[in-house]
């Protein structure tokens, strides 16, 4: 039985709600470029990027034609990667909400 790097990579992009998680990816990527922009884990941005070419890659460490084995080092990776970047991702998203504070409220102090 052989399973595509496709296949694979679709599988394990359901990983709790991957999918819908990828417009707020995109958007963490935006931030961390802006100057006063988001500060991810380095170890939660590096080591997904690197599972992505890996994965790109036509190198591998065991290859994709060994029926079985060929795949589980891909799915490996996978399974590292994809939590740490939905973690870093709801991070962010929290970052982001912290941010949006309106302006026309300040902090108050309740005496009673």
């Amino acid at each position: 039985m052989r399973i595509s790097k496709i296949q694979l990579a679709k599988e394990a992009f359901k990983h709790k709600g991957f999918i819908q998680k990828i417009p707020v990816i995109v958007r963490m990527m935006k931030s961390v470029l802006n100057k006063n922009g988001y500060r991810p884990e380095v170890k939660n941005m590096i080591v997904p990027g690197l599972v992505l070419l890996y994965l790109v890659s036509p190198l591998d460490i065991i290859p994709d034609w060994l029926p079985v084995i060929g795949v589980l080092d891909d799915m490996a990776l996978l399974a590292l990667a994809i939590p740490m970047l939905t973690s870093e991702a709801e991070k962010f998203v929290m970052w982001e909400a912290s941010k949006k504070t309106d302006p026309n409220i300040a902090e108050a102090e309740i005496v009673g």
